[in-house]
Parts: C-alpha cells; sequence; structure tokens
C-alpha cells in the first residue's frame, strides 16, 4: 500500500535534532515520573511492584473508567485504548474507510486524516479554512462539499495548528450536515481540555452524534507524550469494529503506560490547572511580539498549543523555515507542511525564556531578509 510522504514527521526528522530553538512543539513542558507521582500523590511502591505482562486487551477497566470521564455520555464499553491518538485515528480509518468512499477532511488538520483514507483509495476531498473566518469552517461551503455521497467527515478540535475552537452551536450544525447524509464524524480531539477560557474542555463530537468518534490521548493535555498512549470514544458497535482492526496491531499498551495514564487522568484538574497557566503565560509572550513585528500577523488561538502566523515576505514557507534554522538555529514549522503556504506554526507551551530568545532572533532574522 502506498501512502503520501507524512510532511510534518519528515520536517522533524530532518531538523530537529539540530534546533538551538524549537518553535515547532506542540507539547507543554513534560512532567517527569518523579513529579507525575508527587502531584498525584502516589506510592512509588505501586510503580516498583507492577508485573510487566500484556495487561488488559484493550486498556484496563481503570483506564477507561477514567477517560469515560472526560465525556458526558460515555462509559468503558465505547472507550479502546490505543497506541496514541496516531494509532486511534489509524484504526478508526482501517475500520470504516473502504476504496471508493469519499471523504471530506477539514484542513488545516494533521495529515493522517486525508493521507491514509488516500492510500485506501477513498475519494479525499478537502476543505480549507480560512484567517479571514478565524480558521473556522463557513457552513454553507462545508455543506457544498460534503453532499449526499460523504462516508466520513475528518476533523479537529480545538484546531492544530491555528487554536481555533469551534463554538458549540456551529458544531451542532456540523452534525446537523453529518446527519443527513449519514456520515460518521472523526474528530481527533487531542487538544480539547485546554480551552484557554471557560471551561478548559469544550462539547466532544461522540457526546453528541451517535455515529461521531472522538479520539484523545495523553500527550497535550496530559503532559505525558512519552507514555504513547491514546484512545477511541464511540458508540460500542464502532468500538467493535475499530477492535477487530487492532488485534492486528496492539495486542495491548504497555502496563506502566496503562497505569500512569489512569492517575493522570484521575488527577486531571491539577495537571490540566497547570498547563493552562504555562499556556496563558507563553501565548502572551507570542502575541506581545507579534503586535510589534510589522511583518507577521495571526489570530488569537482561544486553544491548544500553537498558533499560525501569516508572514509577509516573498519566499514559501519551507524556504523561510529552512534558511532561518541554518542561520540561528530556530526552528518553525512550514505550513507548506500542513498544505497551507505562507504561514508558519509556533508553539508556545514550552521554556519561555527560550520562547523570548527565539522570538528576538526571528525577527532580527526577518529584518536582514527584508534588505
Amino acid at each position: 500500500m502506498k501512502i503520501d510522504t507524512f510532511k510534518v514527521e519528515k520536517w522533524f526528522n530532518k531538523y530537529e535534532k539540530d534546533a538551538l530553538y524549537d518553535l515547532a512543539d506542540t507539547c507543554i513542558e513534560p512532567l517527569s515520573i518523579s513529579e507525575l507521582l508527587e502531584l498525584t500523590a502516589q506510592d512509588y511502591e505501586d510503580v516498583f511492584n507492577k508485573k510487566l505482562n500484556y495487561g488488559e486487551i484493550y486498556g484496563s477497566e481503570r483506564l477507561r473508567s477514567a477517560v469515560s470521564t472526560l465525556y458526558e455520555k460515555q462509559n468503558i464499553s465505547n472507550i479502546t485504548i490505543t497506541h496514541g491518538a496516531i494509532g486511534a485515528n489509524q484504526l478508526v480509518m482501517l475500520a470504516l474507510v473502504e476504496p471508493s468512499d469519499k471523504v471530506v477532511s477539514i484542513v488545516p488538520t494533521y495529515q493522517q486524516h486525508y493521507s491514509i483514507p488516500k492510500s485506501i483509495g477513498a475519494d479525499v476531498k478537502l476543505y480549507f479554512l480560512k484567517e479571514k473566518n478565524g480558521w473556522l469552517p463557513d457552513l454553507k461551503e462545508l455543506e457544498q462539499i460534503v453532499g449526499n455521497d460523504t462516508k466520513i467527515i475528518c476533523m479537529n478540535n480545538p484546531n492544530n495548528p491555528t487554536g481555533a475552537i469551534i463554538p458549540d452551536e456551529m458544531l451542532y450544525k456540523i452534525v446537523e450536515i453529518a446527519d443527513r447524509c449519514g456520515a460518521y464524524i472523526l474528530c481527533d480531539e487531542v487538544y480539547r481540555g485546554l480551552n484557554h477560557q471557560g471551561n478548559s474542555f469544550g462539547v466532544s463530537v461522540a457526546d453528541i452524534y451517535e455515529k461521531g468518534i472522538s479520539t484523545g490521548s495523553m500527550s497535550k493535555v496530559f503532559s505525558l507524550a512519552g507514555l504513547r498512549l491514546g484512545w477511541v470514544c464511540a458508540a460500542s458497535d464502532i468500538i467493535s469494529s475499530v477492535n477487530s482492526h487492532r488485534e492486528y496491531n496492539t495486542i495491548s499498551v504497555g502496563i506502566l503506560d496503562d497505569y500512569f495514564a489512569s492517575i493522570a487522568i484521575e488527577n486531571k484538574d491539577k495537571i490540566i490547572e497547570q498547563n493552562i497557566k504555562k499556556l496563558l503565560t507563553g501565548k502572551k509572550i507570542l502575541l506581545d511580539w507579534a503586535k510589534n513585528e510589522s511583518k507577521i500577523r495571526l489570530v488569537e488561538p482561544k486553544a491548544g498549543t500553537t498558533a499560525f502566523v501569516h508572514y509577509d515576505l516573498p519566499i514559501s514557507s519551507t524556504d523561510l523555515c529552512a534558511g532561518l534554522q541554518k542561520d540561528t538555529g530556530v526552528m518553525i514549522l512550514p505550513g507548506e507542511t500542513m498544505e497551507l503556504d505562507g504561514y508558519l506554526r509556533i508553539g508556545f507551551g514550552n521554556n519561555f525564556e527560550k520562547l523570548e530568545i527565539a522570538l528576538k532572533i526571528f525577527s532580527e532574522w526577518l529584518d536582514k531578509s527584508d534588505k
């Protein structure tokens, strides 16, 4: 099976190891095992006494029960545990998408959501969000591209890379559009829990639509990317179909990953409160910089860890980012890797001292490039 090159991952593989200042990172500063155990008041002996067997096949009952608390209407029969959200998204595609199916993917988004169905032989249609709309979908345009024959609509909310949140009323309208043609909605919700204001958890598509499928993970919201643990949340018949494919590539997640994820979700308020404070600090640094940088424009992100930044230079985003890192060591992700040239993805959730230094270096580089 042929599949397109994963542009974001290829960029990271090429440039991350040499970066002096990494502004392409999408994670909040990760927790150590000691920090996690102290924050959640766990006994270290519990960890050392764990038998390193396979564990429960679809994830422990404790973990699936914890994950279900992140939703309004779900229980453990609606949850299966996966190897990260990347595994969750792939399993959903393998379970639901057939050759010639019509798939609509709302971009920019994670490349899985259009390259995997394309590799299966689906007819993939891309719907591009626009900066002028605050990176929110125009429902009339979306309805036209969905039509009457769409099998699945793929999206992520909150959005990576823009940080936009689909308002509740708009999300319900998207569900109506899907329901009229009987389409599934696969919503990658890895940033759900990181709304910058109000309730940090927005509405999940799995809670409002019987054919809504939510995927999530421990990587962003819980600062535990190293666990490589995610999940699918959906109606039990969908979960059954997903598990049929899961049995061929997962068996079970690691017993320690399962344990650490369980205690983190059970103590989610402590971790998320800490992470939101960090994000607001980083976002202020980024917004203050953007206000004073004439060649930069951005829509303020409302959730998540990244912003999608427009720049005013006659150069491709790929050439800009390659040149910037070569000259200064500052790593930024080009928008071209997410199908929108002329933009850059900048992360603001990690190491604020380096963030300020890197943005200053970037401004100086922009000034030189314009001369």
